[in-house]
């Protein structure tokens, strides 16, 4: 076995022929020799040989795995095979996310000398705040964003599962500008708000004359997706009998304008996504067991956003951004205290409106905490929920009023918004009704 800080001329030669960034270290994590597109992704481009791969991807001291994250070069050692991880690393533009691929080479005695580890980026997403993509580094996000480096190169079928407002359409979004199909479209369709007949029209199409109205030949959402990727969010939504046609396209790859007898074949990728424990509804013959088993090829977990508490700070900054754009607002410390210590039952989109409010009420250039919701100003005044189980959304009985009370009819609820001067959480602990319920109930109104 060699610890040679010189390593064979023709080993170094070769990785100057690779477009990709690639360093070659022995098992003591030395850098022994780096490409020019290495060199040009580094920070410190200038000193890397002899200096440890973890102080120079990471800044830290000690081998990644001893610092919470995972190590490649350990599993490799450990396996004796090529491995693959997404690291965040340090480069000349800032932080970002990179997938790592790290192959061990042998000496003439058959034992591991060297690592071969290239470097790839991730685009869409980055370590710190930034206008577009994934953003986060809690180790939940880190472990889902892995998963979709891993799928995202293939064709596979992917169920996005989490609660509402944990961004699934970013990440489906994310994965296909991480596929083969970037170039294609990615048609997006939001499946709680079409109706049984609207749901084939709106997919598959329809021919002139196919039903009342139908006035036009009318180009459906699978063909327009083609060669890129369709989303299907909120998938258990979709009526029963749209599923075995769903079904159909999935297993045959072929569907049918509605009126018409010819048959297309369809050239998408499907991403589907929901926040209903699919599962349960099998069990309870509300959702085909044969389509749940389909669709579910390549499932991700979202966290919520009570897992990502360290994420915060980067998203809101970001968040803020966007609400803000041509603001450069900053958040004082006391409201950043305020803002990690929420459990956000609205996960991201909670926080995105939070802030969207915050720099409408801010005059000067730093959001305060009396620009916060009451709630957030005052916690103990109004108790939060606990936080959710698992990853699916649940609904529990609402304290104050017992099952067989009945609920406030129209009336009774104007009379009570036109009194209330507290937040819609108070309000609707006041009047016995879940959150969920009482917006509905007054969208309704």
């Amino acid at each position: 076995m060699s610890n040679r800080l010189h390593p064979l001329p023709e080993l170094v030669s070769f990785l100057e022929t690779l477009p990709e960034p690639h360093i070659l270290c022995d098992r003591s994590y030395r850098i022994l020799a780096a490409n020019a597109a290495y060199r040009a992704n580094c920070g410190r481009p200038d000193d890397l040989i002899g200096r440890k791969c973890f102080e120079v991807s990471h800044h830290y001291p000690v081998p990644c795995d001893q610092a919470g994250e995972s190590c490649p070069l350990a599993h490799s050692l450990k396996s004796g095979q090529r491995e693959r991880v997404v690291h965040l690393h340090h480069t000349s533009t800032g932080e970002s996310y990179e997938n790592i691929e790290l192959s061990p080479i042998r000496d003439s005695t058959g034992e591991i000398a060297y690592f071969i580890e290239k470097l790839e980026p991730l685009p869409v997403s980055r370590g710190l705040a930034g206008a577009q993509g994934l953003i986060g580094r809690a180790p939940a996000f880190r472990a889902m964003l892995e998963l979709v480096a891993r799928v995202a190169p293939s064709e596979a079928t992917v169920l996005l599962q989490g609660e509402s407002g944990t961004g699934k359409e970013l990440v489906a979004q994310a994965i296909h500008d991480a596929s083969r199909r970037r170039e294609g479209p990615f048609v997006a369709v939001d499946c709680s708000g079409l109706t049984e007949t609207l749901f084939e029209s709106e997919l598959f199409g329809h021919e002139r004359g196919a039903f009342t109205g139908a006035s036009i030949r009318k180009t459906g959402l699978v063909e327009a997706a083609s060669g890129g990727t369709l989303f299907l969010d909120e998938m258990g939504d979709i009526p029963l009998s749209m599923q075995v046609k769903l079904l159909r396209l999935l297993e045959t790859g072929t569907y049918r304008r509605v009126g018409s007898t010819e048959l297309m074949r369809a050239d998408i990728r499907l991403i589907s996504a929901t926040h209903r424990p699919l599962k349960s509804l099998v069990e309870k013959g509300q959702f085909r067991q044969d389509l749940y088993y389909r669709i579910n090829a390549f499932p991700i977990c979202l966290p919520p956003l009570r897992q990502r508490q360290d994420d915060i700070p980067l998203l809101a900054a970001a968040l803020l951004e966007r609400v803000a754009p041509d603001r450069k607002l900053r958040i004082a410390a006391d409201t950043l205290a305020c803002l990690r210590t929420h459990t956000y039952p609205g996960n991201i989109r909670e926080l995105r409106n939070i802030l969207e409010r915050a720099s409408l009420l801010c005059d000067g250039d730093t959001v305060q905490r009396r620009h916060l919701p009451e709630e957030l100003q005052y916690p103990e005044d109004h108790p939060q929920a606990p936080a959710l189980p698992g990853s699916m959304l649940t609904t529990s009985p609402v304290p104050g009023r017992s099952p067989d009370q009945p609920e406030p009819d129209d009336v009774d609820l104007a009379a009570a918004l036109r009194s209330h001067r507290g937040s819609r959480k108070a309000l609707a602990a006041k009047l016995g009704l879940s959150e969920r319920t009482l917006y509905r109930r007054l969208k309704n109104l």
